[in-house]
């Protein structure tokens, strides 16, 4: 395959591609960031339960003991036993009346 100079990295066999109008372009953007969209309403809705220290293998990584640590005779490797109904939000919250208002909207919304 030779490579043609003046067009950059496209091959000399390969036939020249039309480009996107703006419109296609803008269709083809909108597509993938709903794409993403999706990914990221999921992965942030998640976030708010699991354990930022359990990998994709339910594996620990934390560096610290914890409860929901499941340490094999055999093995080097730590599970993580957790439910991912961990809320560790309020662990943040410096303000009490928002931390009770928060933990009052996480009971009632469990039931």
């Amino acid at each position: 395959m030779v490579r043609d100079d003046a067009a950059g990295s496209r091959p000399n066999d390969e036939p020249e591609r039309k480009r996107p109008t703006k419109e296609e372009f803008q269709d083809r953007l909108d597509k993938i960031s709903s794409i993403f969209s999706d990914m990221v309403q999921h992965a942030d809705t998640v976030s708010l339960t699991r354990c930022p220290y359990k990998d994709r293998f339910s594996q620990c990584t934390a560096q610290f003991g914890c409860r929901h640590q499941e340490r094999s005779q055999d093995s080097d490797v730590i599970g993580c036993k957790s439910d991912d109904k961990l809320d560790y939000r309020t662990a943040w919250e410096m303000n009490p009346e928002a931390e009770q208002k928060m933990s009052e909207k996480l009971r009632s919304g469990r039931s």
